[in-house]
């Protein structure tokens, strides 16, 4: 099979990169390599299969159209391509809309143009659900909660795009969306929780849990943003790539649907509870300090899975403890791809 990778030098693209080539496929990816930590990344994967690396950025509609007109026959797209950090959408907002919003509508013109007839996954975010503060959120043994929501967030919550990070990949969800609806594009949206696992080069705007672990072996000051309460359902990269599987394998009974991809209500964990893992691992009180609530921040966001345990026959099978063992070990066994890219936090 031939696939193309948008972003499959990041951390999620070069993981099902490496999936894909050690299958047997013939890989094609698509990076700026502009996010720290990519290079290590592709360098990687060089030597593991077939992989053909194509230095581009998405905004660039008229050479990402001329590579889906050479690769026309591919047999599925995997666009994971974004600026993914809400801080920096805050004060970079026309960059964050050029990359994501404008870059995925270059993506799905490149297919249309080119009379693609592959499936194409767009990984979207829970932050299209907004900050949900009409929701009840108690407090519970140390954590936030909701309180009405057992199950979690489901497809069919409202949305209610927050920050120009939300507005920039919700409106790039809807159009995924649209583009099945008005021009018979076969794609399909997965809204994604926090995705944590091995080669996440986390920084302290982006990959929290993946930061935490870095920051905490290298001896570097953590900040807390808000009270280190907030929830998330967290979903080791394994269990991802799981998911994009049964998607693809699903056809046309996956194609123009939305699914929620997280954890779900039995991976949850608390900023605080995280670094008190650590402080396990390490057997000692890590540094770190608190600072103000960012903008759009949720107090907890837990998605509703059920929909792709129904439909796609998928389930998580990394519980969070085992997960986050697995990638804790990783970075201490590969510290040394740290000590240059990690960033100083004040």
């Amino acid at each position: 099979m031939k696939t193309i990778i948008t972003g499959g030098a990041g951390f999620i693209g070069c993981n099902a990169a490496s999936r894909y080539m050690r299958r047997g496929d013939d890989v094609i990816v698509v990076d700026n390599l502009s996010r720290e930590g990519v290079h290590r990344n592709l360098d990687w994967l060089r030597g593991q299969g077939s992989l053909d690396f194509v230095p581009l950025d998405i905004r660039d509609g008229d050479e990402l159209a001329k590579l889906f007109r050479k690769h026309n026959n591919a047999d599925r797209v995997l666009h994971l391509a974004a600026q993914v950090a809400v801080t920096t959408s805050v004060t970079s907002p026309r960059e964050d809309f050029e990359i994501n919003a404008l870059g995925t509508f270059n993506v799905l013109e490149a297919m249309r143009q080119s009379e693609m007839t592959a499936p194409i996954l767009y990984s979207s975010t829970n932050k299209v659900y907004g900050e949900m503060t009409e929701i009840g959120v108690v407090e519970k043994n140390g954590r936030y909660a909701y309180n009405s929501l057992p199950g979690g967030v489901s497809e069919n919550r409202n949305l209610d795009f927050h920050s120009p990070y939300g507005c920039s990949k919700g409106a790039a969800d809807q159009y995924v969306i649209d583009y099945h609806r008005i021009y018979g594009l076969r794609t399909i949206v997965f809204r994604q929780s926090c995705i944590y696992g091995y080669r996440q080069f986390g920084a302290e705007d982006q990959g929290w849990v993946a930061w935490f672990m870095i920051a905490s072996q290298l001896g570097r000051p953590i900040t807390v943003y808000g009270d280190g309460k907030q929830v998330r359902d967290v979903l080791f990269v394994d269990d991802l790539l799981d998911a994009y599987d049964a998607a693809f394998a699903a056809g046309d009974n996956a194609v123009g649907k939305v699914y929620n991809i997280g954890g779900g209500v039995n991976n949850v964990l608390s900023l605080l509870e995280l670094l008190a893992y650590i402080e396990k691992q390490q057997k000692h009180k890590l540094r770190y300090s608190f600072s103000t609530w960012r903008p759009g921040d949720q107090k907890v966001f837990v998605s509703d899975i059920r929909k792709a345990q129904s439909e796609l026959g998928w389930t998580p099978k990394t519980d969070c403890i085992r997960g986050l063992g697995l990638l804790y070990d990783w970075v201490s066994d590969n510290r040394g791809l740290f000590v240059e890219s990690a960033p100083v936090v004040a």
